[in-house]
């Protein structure tokens, strides 16, 4: 019996592994506590952040209101490559380490843009709760080098 479970849960296990090794990163980490995807004609404002090769954001802080839909125009303006993703925290510190590990993973959520040198790139998000949400850039050494902002929500 044993040796049947093991049958079973070894190559399904390594089935798991493989799928979260291989390089395409999708999901909506805890959009519920931060919002969701917006639509593109139903923007309310255009907010434009710059990230640089000193590792911050230039625009860390935002101000937006509860149900505020902004589009996010994220500008690289460094050497290498940045991100801006959206989340709580918690998710954010989560998937860095991740991406420690992985560092050429993919990105495709709504809540995140991956900016090559001298270009730009858009997050359409609608902000459902009010509170904190977070966002950083989580290419290894960014975020522990301070790479950081945060979306104030204010309630309606």
């Amino acid at each position: 019996m044993k040796s049947r479970y093991f049958a079973i849960a070894i190559p399904a296990l390594l089935l798991s592994m493989a799928a979260m090794a291989s390089g395409n990163h999708a999901g909506g980490h805890g959009e519920a506590a931060i919002g969701k995807p917006g639509v593109a004609s139903k923007v309310m404002r255009t907010i434009n952040i710059d990230m640089k090769d000193d590792m911050r954001f230039h625009t860390s802080i935002v101000d937006v209101k509860q149900g505020e839909t902004i589009r996010f125009v994220a500008k690289n303006s460094g050497k290498v490559k940045h991100e801006m993703v959206l989340g709580t925290a918690k998710d954010l510190k989560d998937h860095y380490e991740v991406m420690k590990k992985n560092p050429e993973m993919e990105h495709a959520d709504a809540n995140m843009v991956t900016v090559a040198p001298g270009k730009t790139g858009e997050i359409i998000w609608q902000f459902t709760s009010a509170g904190k949400v977070d966002f950083a850039c989580l290419q290894p050494g960014h975020y522990d080098a301070g790479m950081k902002g945060l979306v104030n929500v204010a309630k309606k």
